[in-house]
């Protein structure tokens, strides 16, 4: 194997000719980031290099004054000698691979992606190379997803059971990507009501263009919730005061995680919904084979396992140490003061 682009150091994943790094965790010069959740994109760095439609939600959440670049899909640029690109993810809105070219060696760090066409993200776009960074959060094969269309019935289906139970549905959700989904699939079954977080994200894809449907921010502290109000909250708000406030309710916490019975990595709730912005394992294979990489880096998540299937099928992995984490646990208050 010829020599690698990539080095993973203590800042993070390092483009060798480049100088620069991929979703770096600590400050470095150069950042080019490939999606705007708080794991993959940092506080800290001179400059940031992103998709177009990431530039909003970075300046939300890591100030407006910081210093950022935005590309359109396939725009190439020169850094260093190394041809870097963005390519679609489908994991949110303005999520992108990095594809980095050098004397004719191709490598492409993914970030998060998933498989499954929401309606809202860019689909994904397979990318052939050399080397392939991917993520593994859901590499089991217990981990299947429904279809989009079938999960959206199950959330509407839900809502109608519990206006018939007298009580008001609560969905708890990510702040960036899920709780967009979410209103998507419950456009129409009443008044959605959001967390102020969910609804500053919520401009950032006004701005890409992309139409949600139309939402009232809730009121946290004179909350008042009907029948007919849908309310979307981020997962700091489970087993909050705030939604204590809303007697006869049921709440649904909208993951991944909800794949398995029992799985539920926050407290207690009345339902779960097995909705995820990352591949499943099918969905990872195929990304995977699609690439034709000669050695795939497995990053956060099922690593040990993942590494271990991909060689005995004759796929080169090795598993590489991150900081990065899972986003769908944890919520930040997106703010300008970092």
């Amino acid at each position: 194997m010829q020599h690698s682009l990539l080095q993973f150091r203590t800042e993070g994943i390092y483009c060798v000719p480049g100088d620069f790094y991929i979703d770096p965790w600590l400050p470095v010069a150069r950042a080019v980031i490939t999606h705007g959740h708080s794991d993959h994109a940092r506080w800290g760095m001179q400059h940031y290099l992103c998709h177009h439609h990431s530039v909003p939600v970075l300046k939300v959440r890591l100030g407006a004054d910081i210093s950022v670049q935005g590309l359109a899909y396939g725009e190439k640029v020169d850094i260093n000698g190394v041809q870097v690109s963005l390519h679609p993810a489908g994991h949110i809105i303005g999520s992108a691979q990095v594809r980095m070219e050098y004397k004719g060696r191709v490598a492409v760090a993914s970030g998060d992606y998933k498989v499954q066409d929401d309606g809202l993200s860019t689909p994904i776009e397979i990318v052939r190379c050399h080397e392939f960074v991917t993520e593994s959060t859901f590499a089991l094969p217990i981990y299947n997803w429904a279809s989009v269309a079938q999960q959206q019935e199950q959330l509407r289906n839900w809502v109608v059971q519990n206006r018939e139970k007298g009580k008001v549905s609560v969905f708890v959700g990510y702040a960036l990507g899920k709780a967009q989904r979410i209103m998507q699939a419950l456009e129409g079954m009443g008044k959605l009501k959001v967390h102020y977080a969910i609804a500053k994200l919520n401009e950032a894809y006004a701005t890409a263009g992309v139409q949600l449907p139309a939402y009232e921010v809730l009121e946290v502290d004179t909350i008042k919730a009907g029948l007919d109000d849908v309310i979307i909250v981020p997962p700091s708000l489970v087993d909050s005061k705030l939604l204590r406030k809303i007697p006869d309710r049921a709440e649904a916490i909208c993951s991944g995680w909800m794949q398995v019975r029992g799985a539920r990595r926050w407290r207690a709730a009345d339902a779960g919904f097995a909705i995820s912005d990352h591949a499943d394992w099918q969905g990872l294979l195929d990304v995977i084979k699609g690439t034709g990489a000669e050695q795939v880096y497995v990053t956060h998540g099922q690593t040990a396992v993942f590494e271990k299937y991909l060689n005995e099928i004759g796929i080169s992995a090795a598993a590489v140490t991150t900081r990065f984490g899972e986003e769908e646990e944890t919520e930040e208050t997106p703010s300008t003061n970092p």
